[in-house]
């Protein structure tokens, strides 16, 4: 018996399969374990030419080199545009400068556009919000915030707002003045949040994207935190219900309920335990993906990762600590599946790479690193 289909339903059943055809390679794509680890350095040790791009495996760990982008000067912090075309770096220098570049995510390479001012000395932190219209900059020395328009073209406006901080602490070395550390967006992107080691507190801005000037100062909503402390960096949970911050001079940890800009202290946990007896300078802090586990790492002499299980009410616990495997660990990061977590050891030339077990949080070293002069930011696009 011959049967033939109408040419209508021929034509839509060819549609129907060249569309599923393509939804497959599609979501290949898109699952692929292969993603691009960019790296901030500092140069002015001679080890560094400055922005370098891996290819990194979130399968099995492994890595293989891309790219770099030489002549940069100390790009000590990078961030990325949402829509993965642009990365920003700020230029830790006196007086401080903020470059941009065009990113092409295949091949790795980064093309210069431009740079300007960050309006204050040596900025040790950049965000972006996610539709690219300012980057917020935290000026460490000049111990001020700035807010650089983008251009459509992702390149960097001169017209820049900064906000000075004044004040100062008890520790007399380190908190002489105002101390910059950190500019995080909200995740509701509504406010940004700025902590001030120099002078222990968080301030709270306002954001209005309608205007070139777009920060305002919300007095009522900033929180000190308890004298000699330092704070340094800020970590949301992914549902932005709790936040995280350490705390640089004392190594402790505070945890936060946040909501509409408020601050809620839960509590206050130490990074070391009881009988160390060293000295202590809190670095990085980060929460994984799933929100269960919170990691937080110590540059002074422990040079350790403290791991941290988060409960049902955002409150710590200590699970477990592993060395760094170097010297002076800063920022750190975990790879967008949570199978690694990569920290970047400024002072032995090395990003060690863990294997991390998603049920307990726990971190195995793999053996394997990645050498790269002075290394001190690491980001995932």
């Amino acid at each position: 018996m011959h049967f033939s289909f109408p040419k209508s339903f021929q034509f839509l059943l060819i549609i129907t399969l060249v569309f599923a055809l393509f939804s497959a390679g599609f979501a290949q794509k898109k699952g692929s374990p292969y993603k691009n680890l960019i790296i901030g350095t500092y140069t002015q040790s001679g080890k560094s030419k400055g922005i370098y791009v891996y290819q990194f495996n979130t399968q099995t760990g492994n890595f293989i080199k891309k790219s770099e982008a030489d002549g940069v000067e100390n790009p000590s912090y990078l961030t990325l545009s949402a829509n993965h075309k642009f990365v920003y770096a700020v230029n830790e220098l006196s007086p401080g400068k903020v470059s941009s570049f065009s990113f092409d995510p295949k091949s790795g390479k980064l093309k210069f556009l431009n740079e300007v001012n960050s309006a204050g000395d040596n900025p040790c932190y950049i965000s972006v919000d996610s539709k690219n219209r300012f980057a917020f900059v935290a000026n460490y020395t000049g111990g001020s915030v700035s807010a650089i328009p983008i251009l459509d073209n992702g390149s960097l406006c001169t017209d820049i707002q900064t906000i000075q901080h004044i004040g100062k602490g008890i520790d007399t070395a380190r908190q002489e003045k105002a101390h910059v550390h950190m500019t995080l967006l909200s995740p509701d992107e509504k406010v940004l949040l700025a902590t001030d080691l120099g002078n222990d507190s968080i301030n709270i801005y306002t954001i209005d994207y309608s205007h070139n000037s777009p920060l305002g100062y919300m007095a009522s909503h900033g929180i000190r935190v308890e004298p000699g402390m330092g704070p340094r960096h800020l970590a949301f949970d992914p549902k932005g219900k709790f936040l995280y911050l350490v705390q640089e001079l004392k190594a402790k940890i505070n945890a936060y309920n946040f909501s509409e800009g408020n601050f809620v202290l839960k509590q206050t946990i130490e990074m070391e335990k009881p009988d160390f007896k060293g000295k202590v300078g809190a670095a990085d802090i980060h929460v994984s993906g799933d929100g269960k586990f919170l990691y937080a790492t110590d540059r002074g002499e422990s040079n350790s990762i403290m791991i941290y299980s988060i409960s049902s009410t955002g409150k710590l616990k200590r699970v477990g600590q592993v060395s760094t495997l170097g010297k002076t660990p800063r920022n750190f990061t975990l790879d967008p599946s949570g199978n690694f977590l990569l920290v970047a050891n400024q002072n032995s030339d090395d990003i060690i790479i863990y294997k991390r077990n998603k049920i307990t949080g726990l971190l195995i070293p793999t053996g394997k690193k990645i050498e790269v002069g002075s290394p001190v930011c690491l980001k995932f696009d």
